[in-house]
C-alpha cells in the first residue's frame, strides 16, 4: 500500500495537481465564489486521474504482484492527501481573513460567501463530492472521466449555489460576518461535515473496491 501510494505521487500524479493547490488562495479574494476554489483543488486531481489513464497506468498496476484492492485504497489515499493540504491551506487563510483582514472595507460589503467555518464546511462536502461522484464513477469501469466529473461538476454547483445563498436567508444573516458569529454554530457544522466527508470517502472507497475487483481488464 506504501509503495503504492508512493508510485501514485511519483509517476501518476499530474504537476497540475500541485499547481491547482494555488486555487486555495481564491478564499482571499471578495465579491468572489471562494468555493471555487475547492472546486480546482479537485480538479488538479482529476488531471492526475487523466494522466495516470493515459499512461495505462491501471493496467500496469494490476499487472504487478498487488491486489486490485490496494490501488483503489491507493487512489483514495493521494486524493485525500491533496485535499487535506488544499483545506489546510483554506483553513489558514480563512483564519488571516477572520482576523486581520476581518475589518477590511471589501470583506465588510461582500455580498458573497466570507471565508468563516461555514466555508470550510462547505470544502469539506464538495471535497466528499468529488470523492463520492468522480472517483466512484470512475471505478465502473476504471476508465471513463467524462460522465463522472460532470456529475461532480453538477454536485459542486449546486452546494456552492447553497451556500452562497445561506446568508441571504431570514436569521442567517451572522453566517456572513467577516469575522465570524455565532462561531459554537458554525464549528459544529464544520464538525458535522468533516463527519460527512469521512463517512462519505471510506463508503465510497469501499464500492469502488467491490466494483473494481468485478472489472475485466
Amino acid at each position: 500500500m506504501t509503495k503504492l501510494l508512493t508510485k501514485e505521487f511519483r509517476l501518476a500524479c499530474s504537476p497540475l495537481s500541485w499547481i491547482f493547490l494555488v486555487a486555495t488562495a481564491m478564499t482571499l479574494l471578495p465579491g468572489y465564489p471562494i468555493l471555487m476554489g475547492a472546486f480546482f483543488v479537485c480538479f488538479g486531481v482529476f488531471h492526475s486521474f487523466q494522466n495516470a489513464r493515459e499512461a495505462n497506468d491501471v493496467l500496469y498496476t494490476v499487472l504487478l504482484p498487488v491486489q486490485k484492492r490496494d490501488f483503489v485504497r491507493a487512489k483514495f489515499a493521494f486524493t485525500c492527501c491533496i485535499q487535506m493540504l488544499g483545506f489546510v491551506l483554506m483553513a489558514a487563510l480563512t483564519a488571516v481573513r477572520m482576523t486581520a483582514l476581518a475589518d477590511g472595507k471589501p470583506y465588510v460589503s461582500n455580498a458573497l460567501m466570507n471565508a468563516t467555518p461555514l466555508f470550510l464546511a462547505f470544502t469539506l462536502l464538495i471535497f466528499t463530492a468529488f470523492n463520492v461522484f468522480f472517483i466512484g464513477g470512475f471505478f465502473r469501469t476504471a476508465y471513463k472521466l467524462g460522465m463522472p466529473f460532470l456529475s461532480f461538476g453538477i454536485a459542486t454547483l449546486l452546494l456552492i449555489i447553497i451556500g452562497e445563498a445561506l446568508h441571504f436567508f431570514p436569521g442567517m444573516q451572522f453566517f456572513n460576518v467577516p469575522a465570524g458569529a455565532r462561531l459554537g454554530l458554525q464549528f459544529t457544522l464544520l464538525g458535522a461535515a468533516a463527519i460527512v466527508y469521512v463517512l462519505g470517502t471510506v463508503l465510497s472507497c469501499r464500492v469502488c473496491m467491490a466494483r473494481f475487483e468485478k472489472i475485466d481488464l
